[in-house]
């Protein structure tokens, strides 16, 4: 089976990438798949995460004004499906510009598209919406439903997801998990983790506005945050103002994410939106409890609140504070919520999850 995946960028130390990763080599290594990946403006980008060797790449270069841009897009598109002959694509871009390639490539084999964020991106931003961003979001949403409907396949992360698609294509796979190590956190370390690049959609002010309630009572506990930073570093200067710089650490992304899960004890997801959580059943691996808000799409579906971790109401700042406090004060209950999260991890083993994608690529080719 040959498989082309077209996407961004595959460089970047985010969640897509991480999964690409995961579901190639499984693909490639169990189930003797001929994986291509298309990528577009990545030229020689060092790429973060281990991909397998086996892979071949194709880079596209884009630049010019924008009737240039379009026209080498489509293209370049072309050319390289014609190229390698793939006998199905599978879609990894959340852009709009996404939705047009089941027209761009003239549905001549079946189409994939994977969705990794919920549609809540195109609305929450923090604020309240304006006019006219309203009517923007409602025509992008008209259009990305029209291009979503040309696929032979439309796939969601999640049963939550559902709710955002009214398509008659749609199906559900859950990410696989990255790893489920055998030795976990001791849940004795004072450290209370997050995990994702500093941006409004992460929540980073809603949990520092957490923090600092937790650390006036608890100036011994310190809140570890790793990802990218945001150009200016807002957050850190958020920190400052709320007198917990102290307390609160950043750190860019790291390779090793496993270790810096071992040493936590507490587990925070404070996202306005996800399309899954996958740190949340990386956490879970190391037996660390999480705490997250409810948020559109993925906490409910991964957390069971009071039995493997604790769902907070989105937006609630001072329940996802008195949650963590909970946490710090009961280690026996950070305990029995650690093992079962543990458990629950075990439900995204790639063997659990990846054969769904083996026999829906098979499905579509024996299809078409």
């Amino acid at each position: 089976m040959k498989l082309l995946y077209i996407t961004n960028q595959i460089c970047g130390s985010a969640g897509l990438e991480r999964v690409l990763s995961i579901k190639t080599s499984y693909l490639i290594e169990e189930l003797d798949y001929d994986i291509h990946i298309l990528t577009i403006n990545q030229f020689d980008k060092p790429i973060f995460y281990e991909f397998n060797k086996k892979i071949t790449y194709h880079d596209i270069a884009l630049n010019g004004h924008t009737i240039k841009h379009i026209y080498n897009y489509i293209t370049k598109i072309r050319n390289t499906v014609n190229t390698v002959n793939p006998d199905i694509i599978s879609v990894c871009d959340d852009g709009i510009k996404a939705f047009t390639l089941p027209f761009i490539l003239r549905k001549q084999r079946p189409i994939v598209y994977e969705r990794h964020v919920s549609k809540s991106i195109n609305v929450s931003d923090g604020k309240g919406m304006s006019f006219s961003k309203k009517v923007k979001t409602n025509i992008l949403n008209k259009l990305m439903h029209f291009g979503g409907k040309r696929f032979d396949k439309f796939v969601v992360l999640t049963n939550d997801n559902l709710n955002e698609w009214r398509l008659k294509n749609v199906a559900v796979i859950n990410n696989p998990l990255s790893f489920y190590p055998e030795n976990t956190s001791s849940l004795s370390n004072k450290k209370v983790l997050a995990v994702g690049r500093q941006c409004i959609q992460k929540g980073y002010d809603r949990l520092l506005q957490s923090w600092k309630i937790v650390s006036e009572k608890h100036p011994d506990w310190e809140l570890e945050i790793y990802g990218r930073f945001k150009h200016g570093k807002p957050f850190h200067k958020m920190a400052k103002d709320l007198n917990i710089e102290k307390t609160t650490t950043f750190f860019e992304p790291v390779k090793d994410i496993g270790k810096v899960y071992k040493e936590a004890s507490i587990y925070v997801m404070s996202s306005r939106f996800e399309g899954f959580g996958m740190v949340l059943i990386e956490a879970m691996a190391y037996g660390v409890p999480c705490i997250s808000f409810n948020c559109p799409c993925g906490p409910e579906e991964i957390i069971t609140n009071n039995e493997n971790g604790f769902l907070v109401k989105n937006g609630d700042i001072e329940a996802f504070a008195n949650q963590i406090e909970m946490l710090i004060l009961d280690k026996t209950t950070r305990q029995r919520l650690g093992e079962r999260a543990r458990l629950k991890a075990s439900e995204y083993f790639p063997d659990k999850i990846m054969p769904k994608w083996d026999n829906l690529f098979r499905e579509l080719v024996k299809k078409a």
